[in-house]
C-alpha cells in the first residue's frame, strides 16, 4: 500500500506492507540517496508475514518530491520526517531498522525522539564517516587492482591512509567509485543480488535518480552528516541489534569494537 504521507509541504514515499496489527518496524535506507526500492523488492513482502512494515524514501530521494535547488534542507528534517510519519500513522512506538547511513539516522532518531522507539537493528551501518570512507577506499582499490587499474588502486589506497577529513575522504570515495561503472556494487558484495528494475522505465530511472542529487548536496553542504557518533552509543538505552554482512565494507571493525 502507497502511504500519502505529507510533512512540510512536501510528499514523502511512504510503503506499507503487512497487518495493523503486528509489530510496526521503520525501514531506513543507506546512501545517502539510496532508496527503499531495494529493501521493497528483495524483503518487505517476506517480513511483513509476521511484522508491519514502514518502508520510505526519504525526502527527496527517488519517488520522494524533489528538494528545489533553492529549498533549505537538513539532517534534521529526515528524522522529524519519521516522527511525524509515527504521529500520522497513529503507532505508539515502533522499531527501526537502519541500514547502512539509515543506521546513522536511527540513533539520531533514538536520541531526539527515545520514547518513539522500542527496539533497534542497525545492519550494517556508519557512525563515523571517516571509518567508513577509508574501508570503502581499501575494497574500491582491490576492485581497481582486479581490472588491471593500478593507478587508481593506488590512488585509493593512498588516500584510505591518508590524513583526509571525513568530508574529503567521502567525495573522493564517491568520485573513484562511480569509476567502477557497472562494477560498483561489487564494493558491497562480490556477487551483488539483482533487482528487477522493470517497474519504470529507463528515462523514468533517470528523472527519479535527478532529485536524489540535491539530496546528497545539500546533506553534504550542511556536513552535519560527517559528525561521529560514536560516543552516542554509550547512551543508547534501546534493546539493539548490529547486522554486519559478510562483504559488506561499510562497517568496519572499529565500528563492531
Amino acid at each position: 500500500m502507497i502511504y500519502p504521507f505529507y510533512n512540510k509541504n512536501k510528499k514523502i514515499h511512504v510503503e506499507i506492507f503487512g497487518e495493523e496489527s503486528s509489530p510496526a518496524v521503520l525501514f531506513l535506507h543507506g546512501g545517502p540517496g539510496e532508496s527503499c526500492y531495494d529493501f521493497v523488492y528483495h524483503q518487505a513482502k517476506r517480513l511483513s508475514k509476521e511484522m508491519r512494515i514502514i518502508a520510505v524514501d526519504q525526502r527527496g530521494v527517488l519517488r520522494s518530491e524533489k528538494i528545489a535547488e533553492d529549498e533549505p534542507f537538513v539532517l534534521q528534517d529526515l528524522i522529524d520526517d519519521c516522527e511525524e510519519l509515527r504521529f500520522q500513522l497513529r503507532i505508539k512506538e515502533w522499531n527501526v531498522i537502519g541500514h547502512s547511513f539509515g543506521g546513522y539516522l536511527a540513533l539520531l532518531y533514538a536520541a531526539a525522539y527515545p520514547k518513539a522507539i522500542s527496539k533497534i537493528i542497525f545492519e550494517c551501518p556508519t557512525f563515523h564517516f571517516e571509518w567508513t570512507s577509508r574501508n570503502l577506499l581499501k575494497r574500491t582499490a582491490l576492485l581497481f587492482y582486479e581490472k588491471g587499474d593500478y593507478e587508481r588502486a593506488q590512488e585509493c589506497k593512498a588516500l584510505s591512509v591518508g590524513s583526509h577529513c571525513s568530508e574529503e575522504l567521502f567525495d573522493h570515495y564517491i568520485r573513484l567509485s562511480e569509476l567502477l561503472g557497472d562494477e560498483r556494487d561489487k564494493i558491497y558484495s562480490p556477487n551483488p543480488v539483482i533487482t528487477d528494475d522493470s517497474l519504470y522505465t529507463e528515462m523514468e530511472w533517470e528523472q527519479l535518480w535527478e532529485g536524489t542529487e540535491y539530496h546528497l548536496e545539500k546533506l553534504r553542504e550542511e556536513g552535519r552528516m560527517f559528525k561521529p557518533l560514536i560516543p552516542q552509543l554509550a547512551n543508547l538505552t534501546h534493546p539493539s541489534l548490529l547486522i554486519v554482512g559478510e562483504f559488506d565494507p561499510v562497517t568496519c571493525e572499529r565500528h563492531c569494537w
